[in-house]
């Protein structure tokens, strides 16, 4: 996916987001800057829905990076968190809601989640690398007890 944020950001459709906690509920404000400039993208969250304004409004968590930054996190190049930690991402207000992002935008380009490979593999599948999982056999670990 080659989208940028505010291409993401524009065409983010106002329907139910399962992949988001029911009882999660918030706004949050995306500063993007820009060559001198900052752009402010207002998110409201709530009942899994996610809603998209542009404001500079005070908001529960404000999230600022640059515009490649934000890029970066919406084709799941960069997690939210590693951002953070590497000082491309300043935040400002409730933490909580900055892992919210990492679900609202939507990952790399043919990601699956882990749950869909376990799933595969009890199944006796074949998994991505082509190979079938054994069906049956316990999990062990390096020194031979259970997991």
């Amino acid at each position: 996916m080659g989208a940028t944020a505010e291409q993401y950001l524009r065409q983010l459709d106002t329907g139910r987001r399962p992949n988001l906690p029911e009882t999660t509920a918030g706004t949050l404000r995306l500063d993007v800057r820009d060559d001198g400039s900052t752009d402010h993208w207002y998110l409201t969250v709530a009942d899994q829905h996610v809603r998209v304004t542009r404001s500079a409004e005070d908001a529960d968590l404000v999230v600022r990076a640059d515009r490649a930054v934000f890029d970066r996190m919406v084709r799941g190049e960069l997690h939210p968190g590693a951002g953070l930690l590497r000082n491309e991402v300043t935040v400002q207000g409730n933490m909580q809601l900055l892992m919210l992002l990492r679900r609202i935008f939507s990952g790399p380009e043919g990601a699956r989640h882990p749950r869909e490979l376990g799933r595969a593999a009890l199944a006796g599948r074949p998994t991505p690398a082509g190979r079938a999982a054994p069906a049956g056999r316990a999990v062990t670990t390096a020194r031979g007890g259970r997991p």
